[in-house]
């Protein structure tokens, strides 16, 4: 774990969640990343999960959605609470959660979002999530995912 630290890596830690990291070798600008990143991991691809940040009515919101799908944007919107959801900004994305694209996580942000979490999530015991850097999945609980996220778990995958 040495060299790995992320804000993300680290409040697992603190909060002292079973996690395991794992990390992985795939350009972030391969049109199949998530496919990629799942094929590296050796892991079912609908465990793997990405982080989007998007705006709801203006305000930023985490998704986090199985690479094996899209965003609902219209699901979220109304998981969320709100009438209209596009992709933020990646800019303001980067400078909000303190991660870089490829490596935003939904854990340790620099900001605290609203987060929803596609609700197949439940369905496995564990999945992988971002931990923070490219080339860094963490794989944890999906319920200690939504605890330390305080995540609505909904029906966002298109």
């Amino acid at each position: 774990m040495s060299g790995q630290g992320t804000p993300a890596t680290s409040l697992l830690a603190k909060q002292k969640v079973a996690h395991t990291t794992h990390p992985y070798s795939v350009s972030p600008d391969s049109p199949n990343y998530g496919a990629e990143v799942a094929a590296a991991l050796g892991v079912p691809a609908e465990r793997v999960f990405k982080t989007l940040v998007t705006e709801v009515d203006g305000a930023l919101t985490v998704a986090v959605v199985p690479v094996t799908g899209d965003l609902d944007l219209k699901a979220l919107a109304a998981a969320a609470g709100g009438k209209r959801a596009v992709l933020a900004d990646r800019t303001l994305a980067e400078r909000t959660t303190g991660y870089v694209r490829g490596g935003i996580s939904p854990l340790g942000q620099r900001k605290r979002l609203p987060t929803v979490v596609d609700a197949t999530a439940a369905d496995h015991e564990t999945i992988y999530v971002s931990a923070g850097r490219r080339g860094l999945q963490v794989e944890l609980s999906p319920h200690d995912l939504v605890r330390l996220t305080a995540a609505t778990l909904a029906a966002i995958r298109s």
